[in-house]
């Protein structure tokens, strides 16, 4: 049986995804859904186009879905499921300002994901993503395992990518750390974070860290606000699609992701943003990291804050 990846959301977010994750040429198999009729059949028409030229063998097949479920079927078998549908930010907005909008969008594709995919790995990008993330575990009722949520991967690219244009060195010189949610509570991690080997801290001092810090916080707001219409993609589909890969490949890649904590640091019960090893079941444990003291309080804070607003959504 070859690999099937469904991208559930036709935008900017979920067309990209796609075309990444056929690009890579390691699914037999790419199914794009949207509400908005042919648009996914178009997009699959010119990926496909794209094979003979970039090299891939991967089918990409464009599916429009109904209120109702329908078309949903041939998201059938998929190995995973990224869900990028929901509206994005507007200029000002907050990731929690779209709570019920995307809870209702994201409930009812979890649903079809749960009756016509029920073996799948779910990655879910939508916001606000911990929300979300511990909605469409609600709604399609898999093991905790086989939902996550994309935020880490992105923060800590955003962190690195700042660090590396501050610093005038390669982008790969760079390792950083965001653990907590994605958004206000995220919690850099400095001391797990070096250039060249070396601690971050011995490369630029504190104050500028935390301006970086506060800069990569604001990472998805500052681009939403130059765009003025939609929100970030380039950046959080590369991510989603590294995900999804990890996933087919059973690859046992470290990566920071939304997951189910339940014990670890002592946090018990709440989808946080933690490093964990990703593989074809998704999560197979969550990776303890050292903290120091501060960071440790502030994942603590990050994860009750988290919890606050997840209790609220088993309602919605």
């Amino acid at each position: 049986m070859g690999k099937k990846v469904t991208v559930v959301g036709a935008g900017f977010y979920g067309s990209t995804t796609a075309q990444r994750l056929a690009e890579y040429d390691v699914f037999d198999t790419v199914v794009i859904t949207d509400i908005v009729e042919g648009k996914p059949a178009g997009l699959a028409l010119d990926l496909n186009q794209s094979r003979a030229i970039e090299g891939f063998e991967t089918k990409v097949v464009g599916v429009t879905t109904g209120p109702n479920g329908e078309g949903y079927e041939a998201i059938e078998g998929s190995d995973v499921v990224v869900i990028t549908a929901g509206l994005p930010r507007k200029p000002g907005m907050s990731r929690m300002d779209l709570l019920e909008t995307n809870a209702k969008i994201v409930r009812q594709v979890a649903e079809n994901v749960a009756k016509y995919a029920p073996s799948a790995v779910v990655i879910v990008v939508s916001n606000p993503l911990d929300e979300m993330t511990a909605l469409a575990q609600i709604a399609t009722q898999f093991p905790k395992n086989r939902v996550l949520g994309q935020a880490g991967m992105l923060d800590t690219a955003r962190f690195s990518n700042f660090v590396a244009e501050a610093l005038n060195v390669p982008v790969a010189s760079v390792r950083t750390l965001t653990l907590g949610s994605h958004g206000d509570t995220m919690v850099p991690v400095p001391s797990k974070s070096t250039v060249n080997g070396k601690p971050l801290r011995d490369a630029m001092p504190a104050e500028q860290i935390e301006e970086l810090v506060v800069k990569t916080r604001n990472g998805g707001a500052e681009v939403v606000a130059l765009l003025k219409t939609g929100s970030a993609y380039y950046a959080p589909s590369a991510a989603a699609a590294r995900m999804a890969k990890a996933v087919a490949e059973d690859s046992g890649e470290v990566m920071p992701v939304c997951a189910w904590v339940d014990g670890e640091y002592g946090i018990s019960g709440v989808y946080l943003g933690v490093e964990a090893e990703i593989g074809a079941e998704g999560v197979k444990r969550v990776v303890e990291t050292d903290l120091d003291a501060d960071e440790r309080a502030s994942l603590l804070a990050a994860a009750e804050a988290v919890r606050a607003k997840q209790s609220d959504i088993s309602s919605m």
